[in-house]
């Protein structure tokens, strides 16, 4: 009587407790960064999939070998990665193949050819399809994650390049290296409509959680425009200042990588010529500039953790988004690893419960 007294009172006071939780593991995350994620620069972290413990300071845990050779038997260009909790599966695209690997078993289910090459894709929320463009040629391929087959296929005539699907999952959005306009995709019936025109063609971009405004780097300028989604007009262009414009190493415009905090309250820009990365308060339109970040290399990309509490330039840093200090940097051992392709994926056990996205878009809905 008196043990089912106590009993008793832990309910009332804890609720009641199922034999499940008892055995449930705890949610852990991880960083998944796909190499050669700078061109087919080895130097930069080798070819694989290399993950890092984002709990445990961001340390190294694994390297998994992953497909995606050349005529010539060497690694392809990385172009694009992301995951999937539909299928389990993260994706890696080259300048030729689609690879889905399973993330509880390490290995590879398939690896196909799209016409006109692959380039950097996105996936619906619902994890079940992808938006694969071709490597700069007219179309896009809407793709069945799971299997990899062609469900259908959008032309912009644009230079396919970067894709996102927005989180509402009712559209995605489709830049082009030859394109002023940015194309958004009704994910429903596959019509489109145009964004635009910016003031040159679009490179890397995002959008916030509303799908109400989108910010676009654009071929020869030092910072980025923002676009109204609704409307379909351009809104601002925004330079950056204090610095000046430079020749870059790669990509061929001054700014190339560009992301929203989860929150929205900041936007982070790649500045090549001068290795920097430069902060803006976005909750003014147009954002304003208020910092500027150094960095190891020339950043050509960036993205942030789930949680907003990490920027993850190109270039390897780890930045704490509220003190803008460094707090770790990407290696395996000896080996600095830099990529403009990542993808954060949270655990239970071994089964991947929640994902993020290699861009960095914004969360507020």
């Amino acid at each position: 009587m008196k043990k089912l007294l106590i009993f008793s009172t832990l309910v009332l006071l804890f609720g009641a407790v199922s034999p499940e939780t008892h055995l449930r593991k705890p949610t852990h995350r991880y960083l998944y960064v796909a190499t050669p994620g700078i061109r087919n620069y080895l130097d930069y972290g080798g070819h694989g999939v290399v993950v890092f413990d984002i709990d445990k300071g961001h340390n190294f845990v694994k390297r998994i070998p992953m497909a995606g050779l050349g005529a010539d038997g060497k690694p392809l260009n990385v172009k694009g990665v992301c995951a999937s909790l539909a299928t389990g599966c993260l994706y890696v695209s080259t300048l030729t193949t689609l690879q889905c690997l399973d993330l509880q078993t390490e290995k590879l289910r398939w690896e196909k050819a799209y016409e006109g090459g692959c380039d950097r894709m996105s996936l619906t929320p619902d994890g079940k399809t992808m938006y694969l463009p071709s490597l700069e040629k007219d179309h896009w391929h809407v793709v069945d994650a799971e299997t990899g087959d062609v469900l259908r296929k959008i032309t912009p005539n644009s230079g396919a390049h970067n894709t996102i699907c927005g989180l509402n999952g009712r559209e995605a959005y489709l830049a082009g290296l030859r394109s002023p306009y940015l194309t958004v995709a009704n994910v429903a019936d596959g019509s489109t409509r145009l964004v635009g025109p910016f003031s040159a063609p679009i490179r890397p971009f995002t959008v916030n959680g509303k799908q109400s405004l989108v910010f676009v780097n654009v071929n020869g300028l030092l910072g980025f425009e923002v676009g109204d989604l609704r409307s379909g007009k351009m809104l601002h262009r925004v330079e950056v200042t204090g610095v000046q414009p430079g020749p870059v190493k790669r990509h061929g415009c001054p700014s190339h990588g560009v992301g929203l905090t989860p929150d929205e309250r900041e936007l982070w820009l790649a500045d090549g010529a001068n290795q920097m990365m430069h902060v803006f308060d976005a909750t003014v339109l147009p954002p304003r500039q208020v910092a500027s970040l150094p960095v190891r290399d020339q950043p050509g990309w960036v993205t942030f953790s789930l949680d907003g509490r990490y920027a993850y330039p190109s270039t390897g840093e780890v930045f704490d988004v509220k003190t803008r200090k460094i707090v770790a940097t990407l290696a395996e051992g000896s080996q600095a690893v830099h990529s403009e392709k990542v993808v954060e994926i949270h655990f239970e056990g071994d089964r991947p419960v929640r994902v993020g996205d290699q861009f960095g878009v914004g969360r507020v809905q």
